[in-house]
């Protein structure tokens, strides 16, 4: 199973709730076992993303943080 992003989601000047809830959309849109790059600006998602997965059930691969720029990777529920 490949950690490339099949997709990225700019949500870069967002503020909360809105990049969990494109998140949210975007995460529909992938197949099971896909994983989905995540940009974001907004430092309450460090603490929103890794609940959201945790919650559904998708798997956090990368989070990281670089000069106010936060960037997660995140792999869709259900693959076996």
């Amino acid at each position: 199973m490949s950690d490339a992003p099949a997709d990225t989601l700019d949500a870069r000047g967002l503020y909360c709730p809105e990049p969990v809830m494109l998140l949210h959309n975007k995460v529909r849109e992938l197949a099971a076992g896909q994983v989905l790059e995540v940009l974001a600006t907004d430092p309450s998602t460090e603490r929103d993303i890794p609940k959201f997965c945790q919650f559904l059930g998708h798997e956090l691969l990368i989070h990281t943080a670089t000069e106010g720029e936060f960037r997660y990777l995140i792999r869709k529920a259900g693959a076996a």
